[in-house]
């Protein structure tokens, strides 16, 4: 059986609370996650802009515990494809071509007018902003999603977040909407939660 697949972009990956929502439903196999060592070299040296503070190596533990997680989304082979590839920000060819080689469905991704429709409808490939993306998931499995959500509230510390609060930090991360829909689904969620 062949599963959805999503190449994370490096944007939706730099956010901790943005990842770690991806990365649960990933992990609760609503997709396979996909990404390449670029993406994840971008977004280490994007957290070490945005976070001078932390230590490197704490960075890259955590991008080690991805690779580790996510053993089969790291793609490779993308390299050649990246010329072919016309996009306004060259830079951002290497997010395409590696979604073709990992035959990803959707590109996650902040930087939506950067992959232009026409240059990825012949790949058979959607953007989504993580918002977007996220909807699709609480609309296709709610339970699922709102059982992730807890358990990410539950196991987070320094600081301790409630649901509520790990819903506001979702929706300063860039996914309003799904913040909305999902504060719609707390129902689903036992009373004692």
């Amino acid at each position: 059986m062949t599963r959805f697949s999503a190449m994370l972009d490096a944007c939706v990956l730099v956010p901790v609370t943005l990842a770690d929502t991806l990365l649960r439903l990933a992990e609760d196999g609503l997709y396979r996650p996909l990404w390449s060592t670029r993406i994840i070299a971008e977004t280490v040296h994007a957290i070490e802009q945005v976070h001078p503070q932390l230590p490197i190596d704490a960075i890259q533990r955590r991008a080690a515990a991805m690779d580790a997680a996510f053993s089969d989304a790291s793609v490779t082979g993308w390299e050649a494809l990246e010329p072919a590839i016309s996009l306004p920000d060259p830079d951002d060819r290497h997010v395409v071509a590696a979604a073709i080689m990992g035959r990803a469905d959707v590109i996650v991704t902040k930087n939506i007018k950067d992959y232009p429709p026409d240059t990825l409808e012949p790949c058979h490939i959607e953007v989504q902003s993580p918002d977007v993306f996220l909807l699709h998931q609480l609309d296709l499995a709610p339970s699922t999603v709102m059982s992730a959500l807890q358990r990410q509230a539950r196991s987070s510390h320094r600081p301790q977040l409630t649901l509520e609060t790990l819903l506001d930090h979702l929706a300063l991360c860039g996914a309003p909407a799904f913040v909305r829909a999902a504060k719609a689904q707390r129902w689903r969620l036992s009373a004692d939660d």
